[in-house]
């Protein structure tokens, strides 16, 4: 592949050009995280973008709601024009967002959301807003129960976009926020081990969430701090209900584990039933078509690449509730100098 400086495909190498080889290693479009956390210093659970991204693979990532529209002018001018990847925000329903993570819950009650506010913010930003993102957990919401879900579903058909729902401890049940959902929204921590809001609690959950994803509702792994069970992925998978895309979650109390990045995520994926291809393009195509990121080799296409490594490893981790598993494969991007 001949990579201009531009950083463009050519059907021709460019005087200068230099070869970087690949030889032995895996190529794929470049890894795409959907769920991150960066608005480091607006929040109190964020980290770095540099620590998400091209140094652990990762050349495009989003912001998954950290920011509201009250602070979202921050996280554009401080976070996403600032970084060398390329970078999408979902916006919080909630006007505060993330600024203090769970310790202030960012939808006490209706005063939190103001619809207008949201609306002009997403109008302002539509080059990078890919979404409108709703927490919709027991901890959050409290007695709201899936209100507030149907809100944020309102603001993302007003602005023609995607809704991202967290899903967790109820209320809302699983089953009350599947059904607000439409084709092309993502219900992320699909995976979680939370008591009641596990989308492999009962049969006829799972059922639901089987044939929301049949018609097109999009599982994302966003495993985090509280938010991936092994047995949960493992029930998941072997029932038939396979993930749109491996997300990590990173944010301050998990990046340094149980999640640590997205090879790492990826693997654990790989060890609980997804196949190595189906791992990658969870990873890398899927999400960039979500995200309407091209993904191409031919000449004029952006030269945006993950060049990486499967290798055996011996490796102990663990999931987002303490539980062990011992990595027998491990996905390494070659990262460049």
């Amino acid at each position: 592949i001949h990579v201009g400086a531009d950083g463009l495909v050519k059907a021709e190498p460019e005087a200068g050009a230099k070869d970087i080889d690949c030889g032995g290693a895996w190529l794929s479009p470049g890894w795409t995280d959907l769920h991150v956390h960066v608005w480091h210093g607006g929040t109190d659970i964020s980290v770095r973008a540099a620590d998400v991204g091209r140094a652990t693979g990762v050349t495009a990532f989003v912001d998954a709601g950290s920011a509201g529209e009250g602070s979202f002018a921050g996280l554009r001018e401080y976070v996403l024009d600032r970084c060398e990847e390329t970078v999408r925000a979902f916006v919080n329903i909630s006007s505060i967002g993330l600024v203090c993570c769970n310790r202030i819950p960012e939808l006490l009650d209706a005063r939190f959301i103001d619809v207008g506010r949201t609306m002009a913010v997403i109008e302002a930003n539509r080059d990078v807003v890919c979404g409108v993102k709703i927490r919709a957990s027991g901890v959050i919401v409290g007695s709201w129960g899936a209100g507030p879900v149907r809100i944020a579903k309102r603001v993302a058909q007003m602005a023609g976009l995607p809704l991202m729902a967290h899903i967790g401890e109820p209320p809302p049940v699983p089953d009350e926020v599947l059904d607000v959902l439409e084709p092309g929204d993502v219900v992320t921590h699909c995976f979680n081990g939370k008591p009641g809001g596990s989308l492999t609690d009962a049969p006829a959950v799972f059922a639901l969430a089987k044939e929301a994803a049949a018609r097109g509702i999009l599982m994302d792994v966003g495993h985090g701090a509280a938010s991936f069970d092994f047995d949960a992925a493992r029930r998941a998978i072997d029932g038939g209900l396979r993930p749109y895309s491996i997300s990590t979650d990173l944010h301050r109390e998990n990046i340094d584990g149980p999640v640590h990045d997205m090879a790492t995520t990826m693997a654990k994926l790989h060890a609980v039933g997804l196949d190595f291809e189906e791992c990658v393009a969870a990873a890398a195509a899927r999400p960039r078509d979500f995200l309407g990121l091209e993904a191409g080799a031919a000449p004029g296409a952006r030269a945006d690449y993950t060049v990486f490594d499967c290798v055996d490893c011996d490796l102990e981790v663990r999931d987002s509730m303490g539980k062990k598993l011992r990595l027998r494969r491990m996905f390494e991007p070659r990262v460049p100098n």
